[in-house]
């Protein structure tokens, strides 16, 4: 079982999917505004946080699984889903094979493109490093998924994310590194979902090619896009224009 915490008194249940390398604090900002009007679940994905890793390779399938084992734990019927990055891949895949559970869901700073052959490469090489030295992979990274502005204004938010980056499981991070290599394209996810899409995205997202990403979105009622002047991490970027926009979207009707 993965663990979560649960906060809020809302009538809406909205369960929240943090990214690779992170853990469920990272929606803490963000919380005391979602908290009023939903019921709150924040998940650790397999490997991160509390939560163990659960396979060699852990595929968005099957991490959507153990969320749907998680949400039948809690006796969810109806619920909206916010996942962040890789949050957003397991997101798709929970929407593509239970999409009678959701309300919505919401790609947060993520995409529903496969990644390309360069980035999968990327990935591939990535494995050695992580493997050699988990802590300067992180440590290297992590900066430049934020935008230009909280790199110099959020020092702290930076060193948050390290510091939750560290925390994980290397077997985890091997795990999913290996499933997000193998992910394929959603769009056709978007395409078919009847429930309500987000999407947020990051203008210096470097992460999420932001502009492609809504650029290429099937011109449906039932998506809208807003896209942010931050990077790739809007929790700590932008969390309370992230928050009024999840707030306003999810609680109007389609």
């Amino acid at each position: 079982m993965l663990n979560y915490e649960i906060s809020g008194k809302g009538k809406e249940t909205l369960i929240l999917l943090h990214g690779f390398m992170e853990n469920l604090t990272i929606w803490d900002d963000m919380v005391p505004s979602l908290s009023k009007d939903f019921q709150l679940v924040k998940v650790d994905l397999p490997g991160f946080g509390k939560s163990k890793p659960t396979a060699e390779i852990q595929t968005m399938e099957s991490m959507a699984e153990d969320v749907k084992t998680l949400v039948e734990h809690l006796d969810l019927e109806k619920f909206h889903l916010v996942g962040h990055s890789m949050g957003g891949y397991i997101s798709l895949a929970f929407a593509e094979k239970y999409p009678d559970f959701l309300k919505s869901f919401t790609l947060f700073f993520s995409t529903y493109f496969e990644d390309d052959a360069e980035k999968k490469k990327i990935r591939e090489k990535s494995l050695r490093v992580i493997k050699e030295n988990y802590q300067a992979y992180a440590a290297a990274g992590i900066p430049n998924l934020f935008g230009p502005e909280a790199r110099k204004l959020k020092k702290d938010k930076i060193e948050l994310a390290k510091q939750i980056a560290y925390s994980a499981d290397i077997e985890g991070v091997l795990a999913c590194t290996k499933g997000m290599i193998l992910r394929p394209d959603r769009k056709s996810v978007l395409e078919n979902f009847d429930g309500k899409i987000l999407l947020l995205a990051g203008r210096f997202d470097n992460a999420v090619n932001a502009t492609k990403t809504i650029a290429e979105l099937p011109e449906r009622d039932n998506i809208k896009a807003y896209l942010l002047d931050c990077g790739h991490n809007g929790h700590w970027e932008k969390p309370s224009i992230c928050t009024e926009i999840i707030n306003t979207e999810l609680l109007n009707e389609i």
